[in-house]
């Protein structure tokens, strides 16, 4: 259902690959941005990005499951951190990997940026996903 590629020609990457390829006819799931607030609208953990993408990665699990997917199915993500540290965006990759995002492992790309659309929101993940069939899910 789905192939990872990481193209021998380029420099390896340490937890994504390169390439995701899906076959035809697979059910995809494009999730909007999944943000560190509790389903009372409460901002999560102000002031520290890896609790917040911690919240993240519960609500995209969330929004997951809600299409009858999960993180391995992830195909790819935006990682989006509020910081032009490195440390800073390193701290929150970690999370990522940490959650299994990583295991497929899927493509992605982490972005340090100025802000987010909450105040005090420090991270956001978007997601492209494959929505397996029943038999086929975990």
């Amino acid at each position: 259902m789905i192939q990872r590629v990481t193209v021998p020609t380029l420099f390896p990457p340490p937890t994504y690959s390169h390439t995701s390829v899906v076959e035809a006819g697979t059910r995809l799931a494009f999730l909007a941005g999944a943000v560190p607030l509790t389903a009372d609208g409460e901002l999560v953990g102000p002031g520290d990005p890896v609790r917040q993408a911690e919240q993240v990665i519960a609500n995209l699990r969330e929004q997951l499951h809600a299409v009858g997917s999960d993180l391995e199915h992830v195909l790819a993500t935006e990682v989006y951190v509020v910081s032009s540290e490195t440390a800073t965006l390193s701290a929150v990759w970690e999370v990522v990997e940490a959650s299994g995002l990583s295991r497929g492992p899927h493509s992605s790309t982490l972005l340090g940026v100025a802000c987010l659309g909450y105040t005090g929101q420090l991270v956001e993940i978007t997601a492209t996903a494959v929505v397996p069939e029943a038999s086929d899910r975990t």
